[in-house]
């Protein structure tokens, strides 16, 4: 169709490095195509012009970019890219595009995409984000007014508001709404804006149901190193969203996966730190488990026939149970400061905040704040137990454990009656509107 319609140059992002029948496909209409990707790479590669992809097996210079997401991968190209049309004279009598403009775009794929915030991808979303605050993007303008979003943007809101927004699209709607948004103009955006709005609260209905669904799947199946867990008709669009978590609440690499009518599964799966689970699922293509699969290190996804799962699962389960229980040997939390509630401020959360951005790989600052008494608890949102915590001199502050109902920190927030206790989490800017607030984000909690 591509052909048909004029078209010379395909260019694949964040895909292609293992789309092999889809590229051999390109190649015999006769169209060439360039792969920019980051995804692990097999030593075999698909027919290409180029594959653009520091994880490639025979890219030992690309090694320092290996962390980049897709989206940053191809910000280099456009550099590159431009650069070659100005020695060529391209922009002679014509302005050069600005590309630095555009690193909003970029942090928000960075963050959504939750590469590690170290080297180039921190400067990305520490510029991308000043850009952002112009607001000289007005779909993503549009999009924060939506989100009400009223502040300069930080990384959380990209990955917490912004993103899954422009994602619920592709999830449970049009795939096509995002760039729609991102790139259009006029009153086309708020409308474009608003439906995405939409679009994620019935993402977030529809991920509850395969989320709860897989927890107790996942639950009756006991403890392995690998939740390896499946359901007929789960919505593809949403296994991601709930393998990560399964891999929150059991602290084990996670894989969902939505079997439809025709028997064929469609998984996603997201690991912990210090488990591959990218290079098992290649692995697991080999052996010929699955008729598709990739992945990186921390993300994969996978094709596989209904009556291979369970082969599937123990060979994931036998091929990591070594590095899952070495990364589960560090039963211990460390922390930055310990404080008492009266210590956490509106001034020591912009402080925290300059040090920023913070995300995967570059966490912020965990506090241990205690000892403290549950004064009140009580359940909001889906799943978030709230709670006013007070100190030994009758100091307050707010603090929520989010998706924490039916698991052990939750239980111990809400039956805490008078006894007395230390949390740790992280201390937040609550300002959403125009009410400057701070609270707690709290990961735990012990007895004192």
């Amino acid at each position: 169709a591509l052909k048909r319609a004029g078209a010379d140059l395909i260019v694949c992002v964040d895909c292609g490095t293992q789309g092999f029948e889809a590229l051999e496909a390109a190649k015999g209409a006769g169209l060439d195509v360039i792969v920019v990707d980051h995804h692990k790479a097999s030593t075999l590669l698909p027919p290409a012009v180029a594959i653009v992809n520091p994880n490639r097996v025979d890219e030992d210079e690309g090694a320092a970019f290996g962390h980049l997401a897709a989206v940053g991968m191809a910000f280099l190209v456009a550099v590159a890219v431009n650069r070659e049309l100005r020695g060529r004279g391209w922009f002679a009598g014509q302005p050069e595009p600005k590309l630095t403009e555009m690193l909003d775009l970029v942090a928000l794929g960075t963050v959504a995409d939750v590469v590690p915030l170290t080297g180039l991808n921190r400067a990305y979303v520490s510029q991308g984000l000043k850009v952002m605050a112009t607001r000289r993007n007005a779909g993503l303008a549009a999009l924060a007014a939506a989100a009400r979003l009223e502040r300069a943007p930080r990384a959380s809101d990209l990955g917490f508001a912004l993103g899954p927004r422009i994602n619920a699209g592709g999830r449970v709607g049009q795939a096509d709404l995002g760039v729609r948004l991102l790139t259009g103009e006029g009153d086309e955006l708020g409308v474009l804006a608003d439906e995405l709005n939409r679009l994620n609260d019935e993402r977030r209905a529809i991920e509850a149901l395969v989320t709860e669904a897989a927890i107790a799947v996942c639950e009756r199946a006991g403890n392995a190193p690998v939740a390896v867990i499946a359901g007929d008709g789960w919505h593809p669009g949403v296994i991601g969203i709930a393998a990560s978590r399964l891999k929150d609440r059991f602290g084990v690499p996670a894989l969902v996966i939505g079997i439809d009518d025709g028997g064929t599964g469609k998984g996603s799966g997201r690991s912990i730190p210090g488990v591959d689970l990218g290079a098992a699922v290649l692995a697991a293509r080999d052996a010929g488990l699955i008729s598709a699969g990739g992945g990186h290190a921390m993300a994969a996804g996978v094709t596989v026939a209904r009556e291979r799962v369970d082969d599937l699962a123990r060979f994931l389960c036998e091929r990591l149970e070594g590095d899952v229980a070495r990364a589960r040997a560090v039963d211990s939390l460390s922390f930055d400061l310990a404080l008492a509630p009266a210590g956490v401020t509106p001034s020591l959360a912009e402080a925290l905040e300059g040090a920023g951005p913070y995300g995967a790989g570059w966490p912020g600052p965990r506090v241990a704040a205690g000892p403290v008494t549950v004064v009140k608890a009580d359940i909001v949102g889906t799943g978030h137990v709230r709670v006013i915590l007070a100190g030994a001199d009758g100091a307050r502050v707010k603090a929520v454990a989010f998706r924490s109902v039916d698991t052990p920190l939750g239980a111990a927030l809400m039956q805490a009656g008078g006894r007395r206790l230390w949390v740790s989490g992280r201390v937040v800017q609550d300002d959403w509107g125009s009410t400057p607030r701070v609270e707690l984000h709290l990961d735990d909690a012990a007895w004192a």
